[in-house]
């Protein structure tokens, strides 16, 4: 007698067992595709209230996120890429709007020095990285390399390509030590970025945010975005 358990044997004879979930959905490819094109995903901006409770709930998650690594010893890296003006660092706020300081904390490093030109690449980004129970987030981080640094000759092709083979053996090395990699990039449209970069230039509170750089990169955008 065949006794082997059925495969909807949890479920009632009237509710049949649900099928293989699919993944990702239309809708995911959808709002994908319109990203990766550069198109506003959603049909109309979210409203301001609704933005409001939305985020108040996801804040309040994390902050339970963070508590359980404080009490468990996990380790978390999340590292924010994307164009210049895109909104990396108001992303960021936002995650540490509500996060105790002493354990989360933001690593936006300057251009390298002379000694760590010398250095092996990731070392400058290694001594950054947390602790037990901590969280570290990178406003860019070693896929500088990866994209802005090939793009305005900061680098040689040699490096670049180096680098390309380096970085999955790194990350591997820094999930293998426990840390929890969680890695975004985030885009901006090119009418937008331009908006952005004027009220930057006329503000006095966000002149800083405009460098040199971003206004070389400007005419760059193609190459851009085949690094990307």
């Amino acid at each position: 007698m065949d006794t082997a358990p059925r495969p909807d044997a949890a479920f009632p004879p009237d509710e049949p067992a649900p099928g293989p979930r699919q993944y990702p959905t239309p809708e995911q490819d959808r709002i994908r595709a319109a990203f990766e094109g550069g198109r506003y995903p959603y049909g109309r901006p979210m409203g301001r209230a609704a933005y409001e409770a939305e985020k108040a709930q996801l804040q309040a998650e994390l902050l339970k996120l963070q508590i359980w690594a404080q009490e468990s010893g996990e380790k978390f890296v999340l590292l924010f890429e994307g164009r210049d003006a895109a909104g990396k660092g108001g992303t960021i706020k936002r995650f540490m709007e509500h996060l105790n300081p002493r354990y989360a904390r933001v690593c936006a490093l300057s251009k390298p020095s002379d000694v760590e030109k010398g250095q092996w690449f990731f070392q400058r980004y290694m001594v950054h990285l947390p602790a037990a129970g901590g969280w570290v987030m990178f406003n860019r981080s070693w896929y500088n390399r990866g994209g802005v640094e090939p793009v305005m000759g900061f680098c040689t092709p040699q490096q670049h390509e180096s680098f390309l083979e380096e970085v999955p053996r790194f990350e591997k090395m820094v999930v293998n030590d426990g840390i929890h990699l969680f890695k975004f990039w985030i885009d901006i449209g090119r009418e937008m970025q331009l908006r952005r970069f004027h009220d930057r230039r006329h503000s006095k509170l966000k002149i800083w945010k405009l460098s040199p750089i971003d206004i070389k990169a400007l005419s760059k955008w193609d190459e851009y975005t085949a690094a990307r």
